[in-house]
């Protein structure tokens, strides 16, 4: 009776050699895709791509949270400015363009690991170029290429609002004096910084029915510092209204009858005997104009008339006889805006 079993199966070392092969081959895809992810999607240009189009889609909330672009409280004192820096401006709404056409001109690696990557792109009419210095920080998943700035892009943007402490900046309104205290409160002029995003052009202004600013626009450049002046002019509307101030006043000092009506710019002194009580007419009132000074809007030394009438009797012969006459006068004030947007006036 013959012997039965089963003979094992030999795997063939040229069946060996070829999954081996296919498996070189595979790592191989891997990693040379893998490589390729690293130049491209998570590569330090496509980085900066990514930043400038946050800017110009006005995200805002994804640009500022970009891996070095915060700064710290080192970087601000650095940079002079302090720890409660206002960053109201890092919202949406608030630029006016941002970066457009984008096109990365050179990606440059250094030793240390750090690439200089030189970007050219459209800021509202002006042709910009640029260049960002990128590190590389842990990657993810261990194996693909994640970046940060070496130096943030931040600008900074000093804002000097005159004569009126807040602005307008894209949808947003400012008060420059928000972070400050005791004296500083009082300035007819603020002067405050402001952390934005950059690149980035911005149009500040102000308009209400006294106070408006002539819209200024401004390119904040990357890793930049620039400054901006909102300058506040009286509207027609408030001169109408101080007009309208002083033609009162002229109007209750006219109503005294007396030759020298008390706390007002017009009066008159006469030598002979009064016989009747004077009556005052406002022939031209002063026209108003304003212009700032340093606490206030000003209106300078300006010309008005005033007209008496009295009878009077000569001391020198005792006729009798009335004074018809026009008196030349000035008038100078002050005008500030109170809180509460009235209007208060102080006489020079």
């Amino acid at each position: 009776m013959g012997s039965s079993g089963v003979r094992g199966s030999r795997v063939s070392p040229l069946s060996v050699a070829g999954w081996l092969g296919l498996a070189v081959l595979l790592v191989g895809a891997f990693i040379a895709a893998l490589g390729a992810l690293n130049q491209t999607v998570y590569g330090s240009s496509s980085f900066i791509e990514r930043y400038l189009s946050a800017i110009a889609n006005d995200d805002i909330a994804e640009a500022s949270t970009t891996p070095g672009v915060a700064l710290d409280e080192a970087e601000l004192a650095e940079l002079g400015l302090p720890a409660n820096v206002s960053t109201a401006m890092l919202r949406s709404g608030v630029i006016e363009s941002g970066p457009e056409d984008v096109r990365i001109m050179s990606d440059v690696a250094r030793g240390d690991g750090t690439h200089t990557v030189t970007a050219s792109y459209r800021l509202a009419d002006a042709i910009v170029q640029s260049s960002f210095d990128v590190r590389p920080i842990e990657p993810l998943y261990g194996v693909l290429n994640r970046w940060e700035f070496a130096v943030s892009p931040l600008a900074v943007i000093d804002v000097t609002a005159a004569h009126n402490p807040t602005f307008t900046v894209g949808s947003l309104t400012l008060d420059t004096r928000a972070l400050k205290s005791g004296e500083e409160l009082a300035a007819f002029t603020q002067v405050t910084p402001y952390i934005a995003i950059a690149p980035a052009v911005y149009e500040f202004s102000f308009s209400s029915e006294l106070l408006e600013a002539v819209p200024v626009t401004v390119q904040a450049d990357a890793s930049a510092r620039t400054a901006v002046t909102v300058d506040a002019q009286p509207t027609p509307a408030f001169v109408e209204r101080v007009q309208a101030k002083v033609d009162g006043f002229l109007a209750a000092c006219a109503t005294q009858a007396v030759l020298q009506p008390a706390e007002c710019p017009f009066g008159i002194e006469i030598d002979d005997r009064v016989t009747g009580d004077p009556e005052w007419s406002i022939v031209t009132s002063p026209q108003v104009t304003l212009t700032p000074g340093e606490s206030s809007f000003d209106m300078p030394p300006t010309e008005g008339v005033a007209h008496i009438t009295v009878e009077v009797q000569s001391l020198f012969d005792g006729h009798y006889y009335t004074l018809d006459e026009d008196r030349t006068f000035t008038l100078a004030l002050s005008a500030t805006i109170t809180p509460d947007d009235t209007i208060d006036i102080q006489l020079k």
